[in-house]
């Protein structure tokens, strides 16, 4: 049978599973939204909520270098405990992390590190095209969260689509993991370098014979 979006919507919101595993368990529960939540508790994942709040002291700092030696990225995964750290799973979802930053060029892991002058600027900035359209202030300002929500989705790693399946996002992904090792994982903070990513000129092209130097 079909199953809307929204119903998909709704048990992914109530369990904190990944799209994919809500949409799969209400196909198995031939639509009963009650059943496809205990199909999702019996796989362990509809618990992965619950474990988001635990203290993630434990991980490791991957790094990534691009082929080519022009980008690389340094990313701090962090868990439960020193056994997921060390595990093959733990160390391939870094790896994979490192990979769509260095794609992806978020600028912030999550959107509440998003500086408030910045999230000013683009509310004007959105306010000001809607209101120029016509529109009413209500349709603006739904206009206005709805860019926002686009925005995120082009700097905050957790919101972003995720590089090598574009149908979650990397905090979806994340949660998937989650319920998978049994523990809370978090994305702490990355660094993502660049051969003469933000050089200025001083005389001549200075960014240009630096990055030449470098390569």
């Amino acid at each position: 049978m079909a199953i809307s979006a929204e119903l998909v919507k709704k048990l992914r919101n109530d369990t904190l599973a990944g799209m994919m595993e809500c949409k799969a368990a209400l196909e198995e529960a031939a639509g009963d939204f009650e059943k496809a939540i205990v199909i999702l508790r019996k796989k362990g994942l509809a618990s992965a909520g619950k474990k988001a709040g635990r203290i993630t002291s434990e991980g490791v700092v991957y790094s990534y270098l691009h082929p080519g030696g022009k980008v690389g990225v340094l990313v701090e995964l962090n868990c439960e405990t020193d056994f997921v750290a060390k595990t093959d799973g733990f160390l391939e979802l870094a790896k994979d992390l490192a990979m769509h930053i260095a794609a992806m060029e978020p600028k912030y892991v999550r959107r509440e590190e998003v500086p408030e002058e910045v999230l000013d600027q683009e509310k004007e900035i959105y306010r000001a095209k809607a209101l120029a359209t016509g529109k009413p202030a209500n349709v603006v300002e739904k206009i206005v969260d709805g860019q926002l929500n686009k925005f995120y989705s082009e700097v905050c790693a957790y919101d972003q689509p995720f590089v090598k399946d574009d149908k979650v996002t990397v905090g979806q992904l994340i949660t998937e993991k989650i319920a998978q090792m049994k523990e809370n994982i978090s994305l702490r903070r990355f660094s993502r370098f660049k051969v003469g990513e933000g050089l200025q000129k001083r005389g001549g092209d200075f960014a240009a014979e630096v990055a030449a130097q470098l390569k």
